[in-house]
């Protein structure tokens, strides 16, 4: 027989039982499903990670009581470490900043509401205690006004630089320079607006007010707050130096003696990179070991619905040999119906995982991606599962003595 004929006769055997192929080959679809979508958002989440979600700059390290990206609060080995307080990072001011670029003190507050005149914004502004080198050490850029000063700090003023989403909120027609907006309840004069920067991850950059720590600190008080210090290097080629300068001096900043490990954590673009690729690399061990487990499913049914087929077809294959059909023509045309019901499973799956994937890269603001080795890999693992759980049944097929199966009923 001819190749294509055994091709058709395949397909058309198929069709004529199309609710059993679709539940066949559902379960197919789903590992597929399973592993392709969660590669999918993963892929999409790093590549926004390593090409735009750098929030410092590329020179710059931090100094913080906790970890970054994994959220260790509640964990007791960095929640009784002691705070980096203010007079901690003065006295790693004085070591260390003949030394650096720029040295930039971080006190963070949420939820956070703006009000001017009559219109306010979410309470879910993000505040900013800091100094002048905010924009330098986490890549923002002044659009209209100033930046922060030395002297705002010093002076403790009550001064503010706000993102682009509040001047839209709050001055949708108006200058907001010299202009008083008030964060939860306390006055400050606008000095300056940043350019717009976006965001990711369902949250947004412009979004957030800076104000002199100073008045962070008298506004908002200084109980259970840590500061995240960064501090950027003159250069790349400084960076592995300074970073070395700067440990020895905030561990003297800290009192640590020689003995004692360090009580405080440092990170940079690399390793915020490096954590998420950690935790990326979890996922997708248990992605592939549950699309593995019901791959193996959906070819054990592969095989029973194949076996069943070969019991219902008697008959029909029987007839096939007596006019002449080869052991091989039988043996061709089973294994490319279960390597059908295989394929149509993982092109579906492909197709819905691609979707649900960029669908939840596209709701954080991450870029979307087409994950193609996954999709070859996810094609050529169900080929070889139709292929394997099928030849059992082809074989079976194969071997039926054709007098015996005209006698079949």
């Amino acid at each position: 027989m001819m190749i294509l004929e055994i091709v058709d006769m395949a397909w058309r055997s198929l069709g004529a039982n199309r609710l059993r192929s679709a539940l066949t080959t559902s379960g197919i679809t789903i590992g597929i499903f399973s592993v392709i979508s969660v590669m999918t958002a993963i892929s999409a989440l790093q590549s926004s990670i390593e090409t735009g979600l750098t929030f410092l700059g590329s020179n710059t390290f931090q100094f913080s009581k906790y970890p970054t990206i994994i959220n260790v609060e509640g964990d007791e080995r960095y929640r009784n470490r002691r705070n980096i307080d203010y007079q901690t990072y003065l006295n790693f001011a004085l070591l260390i900043s003949d030394k650096v670029d720029v040295l930039c003190p971080k006190l963070w507050d949420g939820g956070i509401q703006g009000v001017y005149k009559n219109r306010k914004t979410n309470a879910n502004i993000e505040l900013c205690g800091t100094n002048q080198g905010f924009i330098l050490a986490n890549k923002f850029t002044i659009r209209a006004g100033r930046n922060l000063s030395s002297e705002d700090v010093e002076f403790s003023r009550s001064v503010c630089v706000i993102g682009q989403q509040i001047v839209k909120r709050l001055f949708p027609q108006e200058d907001p320079l010299g202009t008083q907006i008030r964060l939860n309840g306390k006055l400050y004069e606008v000095i300056g607006t940043f350019a717009e920067k976006g965001g990711g991850f369902g949250g947004s950059e412009d979004n957030l007010v800076i104000i002199p720590i100073t008045k962070f600190f008298e506004n908002y008080g200084t109980k259970e707050r840590s500061l995240n210090v960064a501090v950027e290097a003159e250069s790349q080629r400084q960076y592995q130096r300074t970073l070395g300068l700067a440990i020895g001096a905030f561990r003297t900043a800290r009192h640590l003696r020689p003995e004692d490990s360090n009580d405080f954590e440092i990170y940079g673009n690399d390793s915020l990179a490096g954590a998420f690729r950690s935790i990326a690399g979890t996922v997708r061990i248990g992605a592939f070991v549950i699309s593995t487990i019901a791959l193996l499913a959906a070819g054990i049914g592969i095989m029973n619905i194949m076996l069943v087929s070969v019991t219902e077809r008697t008959k029909e294959i029987g007839v096939r040999k007596s006019l002449g059909a080869r052991r091989q023509d039988i043996r061709t045309q089973f294994l490319l119906e279960a390597l059908f019901l295989s394929l149509l499973g993982a092109f579906a799956g492909i197709i819905f995982g691609i979707l649900a994937g960029d669908g939840l890269a596209s709701w954080l603001q991450a870029k979307t991606v087409f994950p193609w080795g996954w999709a070859i890999a996810g094609v050529l693992a169900c080929s070889a599962v139709g292929i394997g759980f099928g030849l059992y049944p082809a074989n079976r097929a194969a071997s039926l003595d054709p007098i015996e199966a005209l006698r079949h009923e």
